[in-house]
């Protein structure tokens, strides 16, 4: 290996080897020097002895590190603490990894593993891990979580918001202050950054419905989309179910004889199983969708593997098929659409809350205790009622009246 003094000047005009590396030595410090490889690369290395062995260390590149004083100062660094001892390489190689262990995404993927996946259902902490990919690691991911302050939490919270999406803002906040409060039990931060941050916005209860000439525009834009989003939006609809169940709907758990779908604890929000009378309308819609994979698992599907998603793009096309004069709504509001047609119909409120798979509802305190009846009789009856009042709004049975002509 050639021994050259490396200069400011100097190492600019090393060449590349045709082949492997070269390491070109410093006449000034021994065991410092510059490494080169055959495509031009860069970096500074000490070599010493520890403990009898020798150690060669990477003390960094020519980008990182341009100044060769600078250089050769961490490597006499390095090789005074291989004097006495120390191995300066394990040292940092432990530092990294404790710096690693203490980022924001590794404390977050540890607070998923450790307490989100005991303590909420699995669709809870899939979408705390989704949101956090999105919104979170973006900004924070690398980033020592004992580090981020309460000015970082209200701008990431600002620019969620400054996106047009301030409830989502909540959502992410309330999230992350249970994510530090369990960081300040386990002692990995100090202070916890949410403490007083306030909600960007104060939200209310929504209560937005589709009007019958809305649902009638609503499932002829599902028409005009087509499979499988414009059929997920007819299902939501006509059994009134919250967006990812259906979504997630699975062909095992359907009884299309019985015209029944059982939708098993683990998928369902409040973590029980859930039994959903499927309309004959319902039914329709289902029996004509494809099935696809070679065992077929997801009703609606694209891939055959995995369930749909992506629904903003989906809820984007069906706005356009109702038209530009209709009042914003969510998909949410299909849900709340179907149970106030049941209540149009005189169905009685806590059938209502049993379609719904509400845990708790108009039956509360000690009735609610004793009251386990499923009302599945009545269930039954009432989303067939609602079906009906659907199927009448968007396929109005034409009149048999013949129009009198006048005599000429």
């Amino acid at each position: 290996m050639p021994t050259i003094r490396l200069t400011q000047l100097g190492i600019d005009k090393i060449a590349a080897p045709v082949a492997g590396r070269t390491v070109y030595w410093d006449r000034h410090l021994p065991g410092f020097g510059m490494r080169v490889t055959a495509k031009g690369a860069k970096s500074w290395v000490a070599m010493y002895r520890v403990d009898g062995k020798t150690v060669m260390e990477t003390i960094g590149t020519l980008a990182r590190l341009p100044k060769v004083d600078d250089a050769r100062k961490l490597a006499r660094d390095s090789m005074a603490k291989a004097a006495t001892g120390e191995n300066p390489v394990a040292e940092r190689k432990s530092r990294e990894e404790q710096d690693a262990a203490s980022t924001f995404s590794a404390v977050a993927e540890r607070y998923v593993e450790r307490y989100a996946k005991k303590h909420t259902k699995p669709t809870t902490w899939k979408e705390l891990r989704r949101q956090h990919e999105v919104d979170v690691f973006p900004k924070w991911g690398d980033r020592r979580i004992a580090s981020i302050t309460r000015q970082d939490v209200s701008a990431l919270l600002d620019g969620i918001e400054a996106r047009g999406s301030p409830v989502q803002a909540n959502r992410t906040l309330a999230r992350l202050k249970t994510l530090f409060a369990w960081a300040l039990r386990e002692e990995i931060i100090e202070h916890d950054p949410t403490a007083r941050v306030d909600k960007v916005v104060k939200e209310r209860a929504r209560d937005r419905i589709l009007s019958d000439a809305e649902i009638k525009l609503f499932w002829f834009a599902c028409d005009a989309l087509g499979w499988p989003f414009g059929s997920m939006g007819k299902i939501l609809l006509l059994t009134a179910q919250r967006r990812d169940e259906v979504a997630g709907m699975q062909w095992a758990e359907l009884d299309l004889i019985n015209r029944v779908w059982t939708i098993p604890r683990e998928r369902a929000k409040n973590d029980r199983t859930h039994q959903v009378r499927l309309t004959d309308l319902a039914v329709e819609v289902i029996e004509g969708l494809p099935r696809l994979g070679t065992e077929p698992r997801y009703v609606l599907t694209t891939t055959g593997e995995t369930p749909i998603s992506g629904y903003s793009k989906a809820k984007a096309a069906i706005d356009r098929g109702m038209g530009g004069n209709v009042e914003p709504w969510v998909f949410h509001d299909l849900r709340r659409t179907a149970a106030t047609g049941m209540a149009r119909l005189n169905i009685a409120p806590h059938v209502v809350d049993r379609v719904l798979n509400h845990v708790s509802g108009t039956i509360r305190g000690v009735a609610a205790v004793y009251n386990r009846f499923e009302y599945l009789d009545e269930r039954k009856a009432a989303l067939d009622a609602w079906g009906r009042l659907v199927e009448s709004i968007v396929r109005p049975v034409p009149s048999n009246v013949v129009p009198l002509v006048a005599a000429s």
